[in-house]
């Protein structure tokens, strides 16, 4: 690994994101990865270099504007990493397009360790109140059944009414949501909004 690199790798243990030091998140994300691609049959130690480097775009030198994602991914290119590595690095936040199945490990990997219970300190009650407010806000919307805030809040799950809400809509409900929430919240790295439209047909025989 290029020595510039190495030096980013160890400054990350001094740098925290929301509560959680970078370089044990980084390297939980490589282990993760590494057992991961094992699984699948892929390049386990292509996986964890991925892995420990998702995040060399959260430690400049200086103030970039690049999102740390995008940023990361440059910094791997200029220092000749495989381009597997550098893409996983700039798709692990959706921000380039994957182009290979390395990328979405380091993605999921990514999640799971930012989101297993105990990662980040957080008051709980502010916790709370987010789940509940992600779930109110959906309510607001015509033709909403129910909503459910999971996987630690990065995931908000919305039933709409087959008969109230057509595809169209339920694709525009989706985008809508994705907005508003990104407008008038603040949350760790991303939310997804699934909306759920289903047509049930239930009969008896007696």
């Amino acid at each position: 690994m290029n020595h510039e690199l190495m030096r980013m790798v160890g400054r990350m243990k001094y740098r925290s994101s929301y509560g959680q030091n970078l370089l044990q998140h980084s390297r939980e994300v490589a282990n993760l990865a590494a057992t991961m691609a094992s699984e699948l049959g892929l390049n386990p130690k292509l996986a964890k270099r991925a892995g420990l480097l998702h995040d060399i775009g959260k430690v400049p030198e200086t103030d970039p504007e690049l999102p740390h994602a995008i940023f990361g991914m440059k910094l791997a290119e200029k220092y000749k990493e495989h381009p597997d590595v550098c893409n996983a690095i700039g798709s692990h936040h959706d921000e380039t397009e994957m182009t290979n199945l390395i990328s979405p490990i380091i993605q999921v990997c990514d999640a799971i360790s930012g989101a297993r219970p105990g990662a980040r300190r957080e008051v709980v009650e502010a916790y709370i109140n987010r789940l509940k407010k992600l779930e109110e806000m959906a309510m607001t919307y015509p033709g909403v059944v129910k909503t459910y805030a999971i996987q630690a809040g990065r995931e908000l799950r919305v039933i709409v009414g087959a008969e109230k809400v057509n595809d169209a809509e339920a694709t525009k409900l989706s985008f809508d949501l994705s907005r508003q929430i990104q407008n008038e919240m603040t949350y760790p790295g991303q939310i997804k909004v699934t909306v759920i439209r289903e047509t049930r047909a239930v009969n008896y025989a007696k």
